[in-house]
C-alpha cells in the first residue's frame, strides 16, 4: 500500500481485523486524516465503501488525492465526527457495518509550526477546523488565573497546573502570548525537564482539547453511533490519553451491561513493538472495539 507522507496511520492491521466482518458493507471514518486508515481498508476489501470524516480542510484536500483510485467507492465530507448522525441523514443512509475514530493529532498538524500545536510554533493556535472561533492563544490571554489552572490540571492532568496558570498571568500582563514559544518558554520557567517529555506538553494537550472540544465530540460520537451500526456492526476507537481512552470504556463497558454491544476486545490493545520501533508516534495508542448485538 503506497503511504501518504502527511501522516503514517496506527495499527492498520488490528484496525481491519477488529472493523471488518462484512467486506461489501459501508464504514465510516471518522477521522479520515490522509487516508491512511481507509486506503488500507479499500485495498485489502475491493467491495468495501467508506465515507471520509474530517473537520480539517487541509486533511481532506490530502485525502481526496491520496484516495483518488477508490473515487468510486469513498465519500469525503469536511465534517466534526460529533455530527455523524447529521452526515447519515444528509445521504440518506439508515445503517453502516462500521465505525472508525482515530482519535490522535496527525504528524502534519503537530509538524507544521503554522498550525500552532507545537512548542516552536510560531502561532498559537490548535484548532483543528479553522472554522471554530475561539483558539489556543485567546484562551491563554483571556481565561482567569484560576480557570486556567483548573483546565490545565482536569484536561492535562498537570499537577504543576496553579504556578503555571499563576507565570502565564504574569507573563500577559507585560506583553500577550503568541506564540507556542512564548507559552512553553514561560511553562518551562516554573516546571523544569525531566527526562525526555517537555515540561509543557500537558499544558499543551490541555489547550488543545478545550480549544476542539474533544471529549464532548468523542461523547457525541459514542451516543450516537448505536442508532447508525448496522446488526452486526462494529466500532473500533483509537485512544491516546486516559481520558478519552476512559471515556470510551465506560461506554463501550456500560452498552455492554445493557445486551447493546459486544465487547471484542476485553482489554486494550497496544500497537506492536514493531510498529512502535517503525513509528514511535504510535507507542501511546489503544485499541478498543465492539460489536453491535446481532438481535438489535
Amino acid at each position: 500500500m503506497e503511504q501518504s507522507t502527511y501522516h503514517k496511520p496506527v495499527m492498520t492491521a488490528e484496525v481491519g481485523e477488529y472493523l471488518i466482518n462484512n467486506p461489501s458493507g459501508i464504514i465510516i471514518d471518522c477521522t479520515l486524516g490522509g487516508g491512511g486508515h481507509s486506503a488500507y481498508l479499500l485495498e485489502r476489501y475491493p467491495s468495501l465503501r467508506v465515507i471520509g470524516i474530517d473537520a480539517d480542510e487541509e486533511a481532506t484536500g490530502e485525502a481526496a488525492r491520496n484516495l483518488e483510485r477508490f473515487a468510486n467507492r469513498v465519500q469525503i465530507i469536511r465534517e466534526n465526527f460529533k455530527n455523524i448522525a447529521a452526515v447519515c441523514s444528509a445521504l440518506n443512509i439508515r445503517a453502516v457495518n462500521g465505525i472508525l475514530a482515530d482519535l490522535g493529532v496527525s504528524s502534519r498538524q503537530l509538524d507544521d509550526i503554522e498550525r500552532g500545536f507545537g512548542f516552536l510554533s510560531p502561532r498559537l493556535d490548535m484548532r483543528m477546523d479553522k472554522r471554530l472561533g475561539a483558539d489556543a492563544e485567546h484562551i491563554v490571554n483571556t481565561m482567569g488565573e484560576t480557570e486556567l489552572a483548573n483546565l490545565f490540571y482536569t484536561l492535562g492532568g498537570e499537577f504543576f497546573s496553579r504556578p503555571i496558570a499563576r507565570a502565564i498571568v504574569r507573563a500577559r500582563e507585560r506583553r500577550r502570548i503568541t506564540s507556542g514559544q512564548e507559552l512553553a518558554e514561560t511553562v518551562q520557567k516554573v516546571k523544569y525537564r525531566k527526562g525526555k517529555i517537555h515540561p509543557a506538553t500537558k499544558v499543551f494537550q490541555a489547550l488543545r482539547i478545550a480549544v476542539n472540544t474533544e471529549l464532548d465530540n468523542l461523547t457525541n460520537l459514542l451516543n450516537d453511533a448505536p442508532a447508525l451500526l448496522a446488526s452486526g456492526g462494529r466500532m473500533v476507537i483509537l485512544s491516546y490519553h486516559s481520558l478519552e481512552d476512559r471515556i470510551v470504556k465506560n461506554n463501550f463497558r456500560s452498552l455492554a451491561h445493557e445486551g447493546i454491544y459486544r465487547l471484542l476486545t476485553k482489554k486494550v490493545v497496544p500497537p506492536s513493538e514493531n510498529e512502535i520501533s517503525e513509528n514511535p508516534r504510535s507507542r501511546s495508542a489503544k485499541l478498543r472495539a465492539v460489536e453491535k448485538n446481532v438481535s438489535l
